[in-house]
């Protein structure tokens, strides 16, 4: 009698196992929602939290919960013009958020003034607000709102889109639509504008 022998399991980890692909996930999942939109759910669950962490650093913790909202429902309607070979889905989602705090261009320059002259809001003072206290750290908060209120929108998309999101030079060309080159420059730019504003404090706040 020939004796069977056990397959390994198939979870095991091996030499040769292909790692895990996130953005290949993501791809799929937008691929699927096509035939079946409850799996777009998916890509909420995965990014929803690194998207409002990034509006509300940048508009505050009231107007984050709409924008974030409204970049879910923007991304899902036009998931048939998703285009991999241009970027990550993450890439696509905070190039559409970005887009969308755009619209509150006036009301970001705003904030930032206001939190210059008067320190640092304590909203509530709950999770929402503690994860963008880089931007409201005791002492620190005034000079450096006052110093992104200064820069361009231009540079405080790419600034912010690199210190918020942690996306790297290449997801951020993705997610804005620009040459790799350009994020470079402009984010040279702002970085040393920030400098000139804060000092030695810019590299303490991962800006």
């Amino acid at each position: 009698m020939t004796q069977s022998v056990d397959a390994p399991p198939s979870g095991g980890d091996s030499p040769g196992a292909a790692r895990h692909d996130p953005d290949a996930d993501d791809s799929s999942a937008i691929a699927a929602s096509l035939h079946d939109p409850d799996q777009f759910t998916v890509l909420y669950d995965r990014h929803a939290e690194a998207v409002y962490r990034y509006v509300a650093g940048r508009l505050g913790a009231q107007a984050a919960d709409d924008v974030a909202a409204e970049t879910f429902l923007v991304a899902f309607r036009r998931r048939e013009r998703f285009d991999a070979t241009r970027g990550s889905v993450r890439s696509w989602l905070f190039g559409i958020a970005t887009r969308l705090v755009a619209q509150h261009r006036r009301a970001e320059t705003r904030r930032y003034r206001a939190l210059a002259r008067v320190g640092a809001e304590r909203e509530a003072a709950g999770h929402e607000d503690r994860v963008v206290t880089w931007v409201t750290a005791e002492g620190m908060q005034p000079r450096l709102a006052s110093a992104l209120a200064a820069l361009s929108a231009k540079e405080r998309d790419v600034v912010l889109l690199a210190a918020l999101s942690r996306l790297g030079h290449e997801e951020i060309a993705a997610a804005l639509g620009i040459p790799y080159g350009t994020v470079g420059s402009r984010l040279n730019r702002a970085r040393r504008k920030l400098r000139a504003a804060l000092g030695d404090t810019l590299d303490q706040e991962g800006l």
